[in-house]
This record gives structure tokens, sequence and C-alpha cells, in this order.
């Protein structure tokens, strides 16, 4: 057992990305934000499945192709194998819970110059 304040983590990319309040043994779980125009490159996983639960803002994740429109209270869930994007194309910011499980690490394959 254990408990983690938000303010004791900070973002991957300074203002933006992932902040881990948990990694592992079994799952991961983040909050994830973006500013207006940021991106996180294309991915997939083998093993683990993600889910996104919009915070506060909006946001479009395209899964193999498909553009989704996301916005406050809604979630996606992201099987293995499904090629995935995150842009922020709104003029505000983006706050997003992450969660991938089960967890393998690594298990993040990049996909160079993806295109929808």
């Amino acid at each position: 057992m254990f408990i983690i304040h938000e303010d004791d983590r900070e973002y991957r990319f300074g203002d933006s990305g992932p902040k881990y309040l948990m990694k592992g043994p079994r799952m991961n779980f983040a909050i994830v934000q973006f500013q207006a125009g940021q991106d996180f490159k294309a991915h997939y996983h083998n093993i683990m499945e993600e889910n996104f639960y919009i915070l506060e803002g909006e946001v479009d994740i395209v899964v193999d192709g498909v553009v989704h429109h996301l916005t406050k209270g809604q979630l996606i869930h992201i099987e293995p194998s499904e090629v995935h994007y995150v842009v922020n194309n709104s003029n505000g910011v983006v706050r997003m819970i992450s969660t991938l499980a089960p967890y393998t690490d690594p298990d993040k394959i990049d996909v160079e110059d993806y295109e929808f």
C-alpha cells in the first residue's frame, strides 16, 4: 500500500507528457497533460492495453488511422497492437488519466512517419 500526491511527480517534458504516479509492478497509472498544439509520437504496445480518461479539455487520439475527438468525461480503450497517436489540436490544455496493464517494460514501439 502507498499514497502519493500528484505534486510529488513531474511531467516527462516539463509542462507536458505523462506524469507517472505508479509504474508497475502490475500496471502504470499516470496523469497526462498536453498544451495546445502538443502531441505524443505514434506508438503501440505488444502486451499492454492503454486507457485514457479525459479530465479536462479536449484531445484527438488517432487509433489505427481513425481520429477520435474526445472531451471531458470520455474514456478510450486501446488494445495491444493498435497504433495510437495523441495530439492536442485545441486552444487549451488537456489533462487525462492514462492506465497501462499488464505492466511490461519495455513495451512501447514507436512508429516512424505515421500518417492519418
